[in-house]
């Protein structure tokens, strides 16, 4: 191989490298697949668990002070709101996530919301079975993808 193929070989390596990486950077993530099913799922009939809603918000961000959240989907009405913290593949440290730091982190940097009902809702496309009795019995709203549709299982004291 001359000097001249060398340099031509590792040029079309290179250029074959960076439009790999950049092609894998513009494919959405399994997180991002789910987000947008679901979002869509819910626009569709703006109602969830029974009760629907006015206003449906993706992606929703806000910091005070040291705190910073990111809420997936948001669905508001005159009275009740629902955070929605989505996952292609849930597990119990999303749900613990969910009722804790994401919860609290919410009521400190939406205050407008103090006097609505919450309603938190785990939303995804895979979950354990006890992790489903985990969320209602923690009273949490579960949906979860069933084909082309999402299945709702709803806490007894929602």
């Amino acid at each position: 191989m001359t000097d001249q193929e060398l340099k031509e070989a590792l040029l079309v390596k290179r250029t074959k490298k960076i439009l790999d990486e950049e092609w894998l950077r513009m494919q959405p993530t399994d997180n991002e697949i789910a987000e947008e099913f679901f979002y869509n799922s819910l626009a569709h009939t703006q109602t969830l668990a029974g009760i629907h809603y006015d206003f449906l918000g993706k992606n929703w961000k806000r910091s005070a002070g040291a705190i910073e959240d990111a809420y997936d989907i948001v669905m508001i009405n005159g009275k009740d709101i629902a955070i929605i913290e989505v996952k292609y593949k849930a597990h119990e440290s999303d749900l613990t996530k969910l009722l804790t730091k994401k919860y609290e982190n919410f009521k400190k940097l939406f205050p407008i919301y103090k006097d609505y009902n919450h309603h938190l809702v785990l939303a995804t496309f895979s979950l354990y079975d006890d992790l489903t009795e985990q969320a209602l019995e923690a009273g949490v709203i579960v949906l979860q993808r069933k084909g082309d549709t999402v299945e709702t299982f709803i806490p007894k004291a929602a």
